[in-house]
């Protein structure tokens, strides 16, 4: 449920794909085109069950431009595309993000449905409504909040995943441990991933446009995404994520937030995952320092979601954004995790 009553259904499962024309007809739309965007080699192809057209947009994070946006709201034009028709995003993250951002800006909002077929689109990026695109200065700095009318999550198409594009779900999954996910431990793979949209939704439903606490969602994300942003690196963005949850711990316990005990969990979870704990290899911490300054939730200096507040709540998460870190004390805490 959002900010006025609204809400959108989120199916998981095998085979969920298969069932958007059930799905879409059950909704109050009543496109007459859907536009269909989607990558080469996703493996699921879908069926609106009305005109549709293939939109496809080159792979990994380059896609993430303004110039594919402009490429496609373009195409969306020649076509026809009206706001009474639909936006279908068919893949992982990168489509999500570009699909849902093409969409917001397509005639001021067409509405956007997303059929979710990787680990880290299910559990994080397709859910939500946060779209946007890169740019040379920072990743996701240009974008909107624009919630989807339904999302699928087709588990089937996991299992076709190479295993470091699962690992890159992965990481977002191991941030959910510490958003209220204790319960994440024993559960098969499908179980998880319908846990992470619960509390996903939980927090959205609080904070639709990031004011507060919506904010949570990004731990970890302030080092992975300097990690990511610097292109240097061999990671993908669990990866980085991943050893952005053990920068965030270690420098909680450095600030006296949290004990050795939870910083130890940390790395646990995050191990237990096969997810590296350690900056790469040559990593430059003024370089990464800089990027971090310049991250969206920056407000008064260096900016942090951090473990150790004022909790835990109801949920169990006791995680909170923190300003003003100082840059000595980030400094040294990168070099501790090297």
């Amino acid at each position: 449920m959002l900010p006025g009553g609204r809400s959108y259904p989120v199916l998981v499962g095998r085979g969920a794909a298969g069932e958007l024309a059930v799905h879409l007809s059950e909704t109050a739309l009543q496109p007459r085109r859907a536009a269909v965007i989607t990558q080469e080699g996703i493996p699921i192809s879908v069926d609106p069950g009305f005109e549709h057209r293939v939109f496809t947009i080159p792979d990994g994070e380059a896609a993430k431009t303004l110039s594919t946006i402009e490429s496609l709201c373009r195409s969306f034009a020649e076509w026809g595309l009206t706001r009474g028709d639909v936006v279908v995003g068919v893949g992982g993250g990168v489509v999500t993000d570009v699909a849902g951002f093409a969409a917001a800006s397509f005639h001021r909002g067409v509405p956007v449905v997303h059929v979710a077929t990787t680990l880290l689109a299910q559990v994080d990026a397709a859910i939500g409504g946060k779209t946007g695109v890169n740019l040379p200065e920072g990743k996701n700095l240009v974008g909107a909040f624009w919630q989807p009318t339904l999302v699928l999550c087709d588990t089937a198409a996991l299992e076709t995943l190479p295993e470091r594009e699962l690992r890159c779900g992965l990481g977002e999954m191991a941030k959910y441990h510490f958003l209220g996910g204790r319960d994440l431990d024993g559960r098969p793979l499908e179980e998880r991933v319908a846990r992470c949209v619960e509390i996903k939704a939980e927090v959205v439903s609080a904070d639709e446009r990031e004011a507060g606490r919506r904010a949570i969602l990004n731990y970890g994300h302030t080092l992975g995404h300097a990690i990511e942003t610097s292109g240097r690196y061999d990671l993908r963005h669990g990866e980085a994520v991943a050893i952005g949850l053990v920068y965030a711990a270690e420098l909680s316990w450095t600030l006296g937030r949290i004990d050795e005990a939870r910083v130890a969990e940390h790395r646990r979870i995050v191990e237990g995952y096969d997810l590296p704990t350690h900056l790469p290899d040559g990593a430059d911490a003024e370089e990464l320092l800089a990027v971090m300054r310049r991250d969206k939730k920056a407000l008064d200096g260096l900016t942090f979601v951090l473990d150790g507040g004022s909790g835990p709540g109801a949920d169990g998460c006791s995680i909170e954004v923190v300003s003003g870190v100082d840059l000595e004390t980030a400094r040294s805490v990168l070099e501790r995790i090297r």
